[in-house]
């Protein structure tokens, strides 16, 4: 019976997420569900299971937003921002200023808010560079409960110390009693707002630059080739996709290939014969 309900909560969040749960995560079922089914009043995990499908959104999302991974850290994996920094930022910022004054960069998977502010911090410390340009950064997440700490900017002493510069903690963030809150300068570079990977984006516009870092691990095959092609036809023709250093597109999409120099850095496949082309 037990094994039976945990085929319906994985089957439930594999349907709402992508993200499939092995029989190794049984344990994480019963760990994260067990809260949820109390809100609600269930009487356990095994009576949640079947009132899944009938369930309303409220409960639906909130047995999502436990089940969905939300590890993040300040300039976690330092190679993207440097990748960022040293190669993407300044090609496109020489590219918009032939074109259209403008890059967009979307984070796929903002959880809250660490990896967008990053980028942020990035940006402001080379302001020069890019005066006269509009830089639009854009953080979407599945998790509401993600969201909502991303938007008010709030972390915990373990929170910035993991990753962050010192001088950059001094310089963006306010301590208040246990808790640190990031400057209004930062937070007012990055929109977020609530996204899901399985359903179509097309309505965020084209982007120069997607993030979407440690999140195809998560989905089948199938599933991972459906996002990347979505991911390549809002990318402009000499954007950048970034995954995360243990990820790679091998057998699943030819559409993007690895740009040199740095892992996890893809483009679009034939780029190198685009990049003098005027973005649409």
């Amino acid at each position: 019976m037990k094994e039976q309900n945990n085929f319906l909560i994985s089957k439930f969040v594999q349907k709402h997420s992508g993200i499939v749960l092995g029989s190794s995560k049984s344990y994480l079922i019963e760990t994260r569900l067990t809260p949820i089914a109390e809100q609600f009043g269930f009487k356990d995990v095994d009576e949640l299971a079947y009132g899944l499908g009938s369930a309303a959104s409220d409960l639906k999302n909130a047995v999502i937003d436990a089940m969905t991974t939300n590890e993040s850290f300040f300039f976690r994996d330092n190679v993207p921002f440097e990748a960022f920094e040293k190669i993407m930022l300044p090609e496109l910022i020489a590219t918009a200023r032939k074109t259209n004054n403008k890059i967009r960069i979307w984070c796929a998977a903002a959880s809250t808010g660490q990896e967008p502010y990053s980028l942020a911090m990035i940006l402001l410390a080379n302001k020069r560079l890019w005066s006269g340009i509009n830089i639009e950064i854009i953080g979407t997440d599945l998790s509401d409960l993600s969201l909502e700490r991303a938007k008010i900017g709030k972390y915990t002493q373990f929170e910035v110390q993991r990753g962050l510069p010192v001088q950059m903690l001094v310089e963006h963030f306010k301590q208040q009693g246990t808790a640190w809150f990031i400057s209004d300068e930062i937070k007012n570079m990055v929109k977020f707002s609530k996204s899901n990977l399985l359903e179509p984006f097309g309505l965020l516009g084209k982007m120069d630059i997607v993030f979407c870092r440690n999140v195809l691990i998560y989905f089948d095959t199938e599933t991972k080739t459906k996002v990347v092609k979505s991911v390549y036809d809002i990318l402009r023709l000499d954007g950048y996709l970034v995954l995360g250093g243990a990820e790679t597109l091998l057998g699943i999409s030819d559409l993007m290939e690895r740009a040199e120099g740095y892992r996890g850095l893809y483009r679009s496949a034939g780029a190198k014969n685009n990049l003098t082309a005027l973005r649409a």
